[in-house]
């Protein structure tokens, strides 16, 4: 017997068990005014002819494709990894499908990665825009279709967003390190997000002078490159630098290899401490000190506010910053 082509319909359904088209549509959805027997007797003739509903159809109906689209930078980043795994079971516990586009944090792909989204025709978008001045966050703003930014303050108050706070977030990490006894410290950063680096960098300053560390012991870098990674750290070395803030755990990670080929111990020549907690959902073999944002609250949060948004697309900016906490793994000497 060849193999049969072709969709099986809601009309093959209701040939093959004897009821209408509308009756069969009613008992897939678990309408209550179809019995029970008759629902369970028609799922189950539906399963075995390989039935799936047609989302398209049904959106064309209702106007709404319960569907959202997640624009984050690349997957090969485990921070972005880590949010479309958690903000992926939270869409499927509340029934909606997520459609994942990679800006790699280019200008150009990000447009194109909002323009993907709004041709699928989603119900929302969430985003990570790659910078203050990203072009694609002005297409968005004008296409009128719900977002919710995530992890970025872009400087608009009209946006609705999900942040942690980062401030507070820099402010735990220089009391962590002034605490383990490093009288010299400084914050180094590869990343090109400016409001978090500024504002991570002024709760750092805060609770170092708070500990009493004069400015120039408190000193920062934005680096490009592992050459020029090395080049830091290895002058930081020179001027009796002893603990640092890596922007997040990934660049942590990074900067321990480069210490290593540098001849470095860890913590005894630099202690370390991260930002994102990432390794409180992927097991990696160097445990590092993080400050936590809460990677399943902002899911939540995300989602819940993209929600509001599409049904109520009046509501008043919606703003929630998430609190957080340090989680330390003995990489900060203590």
């Amino acid at each position: 017997m060849g193999r049969r082509t072709g969709r099986v319909t809601l009309e093959d359904v209701a040939k093959a068990t004897g009821y209408t088209i509308n009756t069969v549509s009613r008992a897939l959805k678990n309408k209550d005014d179809i019995s029970r027997q008759t629902r369970e007797q028609i799922q189950k003739t539906a399963r075995e002819m390989g039935y799936v509903r047609n989302y398209i159809a049904s959106s064309l109906r209702s106007g709404r494709t319960k569907t959202i689209a997640l624009i984050a930078g690349t997957m090969s980043n485990p921070f972005y990894a880590v949010l479309a795994d958690v903000i992926q079971r939270e869409a499927f516990r509340l029934g909606y499908s997520l459609m994942i586009l990679c800006s790699q944090d280019d200008p150009e792909m990000e447009v194109h990665s909002v323009e993907m989204a709004l041709s699928r025709q989603v119900d929302g978008v969430l985003i990570l825009p790659w910078s203050g001045d990203s072009p694609a966050m002005e297409r968005l703003r004008k296409s009128r279709v719900p977002y919710v930014v995530l992890n970025r303050y872009m400087g608009s108050e009209e946006d609705d967003y999900v942040i942690c706070d980062e401030k507070r977030g820099g402010y735990l990490v220089g009391q962590h390190l002034t605490g383990a006894g490093h009288h010299r410290v400084a914050m180094i950063s590869r990343y090109d997000v400016a409001w978090s680096f500024r504002m991570r960098y002024e709760g750092f300053r805060e609770a170092c002078r708070e500990a009493g560390l004069p400015d120039t012991d408190i000193l920062s870098a934005r680096v490009r490159g592992e050459e020029e990674i090395i080049r830091q750290l290895k002058a930081w070395k020179e001027a009796g630098v002893t603990g640092l803030f890596a922007f997040c755990d990934v660049e942590a990670w990074e900067e321990m290899t480069l210490m290593e080929k540098c001849g470095f111990r860890m913590p005894e020549d630099f202690a370390i401490v991260g930002f994102d907690n990432i390794l409180g959902y992927v097991n990696f073999p160097r445990p590092v000190c993080s400050v936590d944002m809460d990677f399943q609250a902002e899911a939540v949060q995300a989602i819940d506010l993209l929600r509001k948004r599409i049904h109520d697309p009046a509501l008043p900016p919606q703003h929630v910053v998430l609190p957080i906490r340090l989680v330390c793994r003995n990489s900060c000497r203590r």
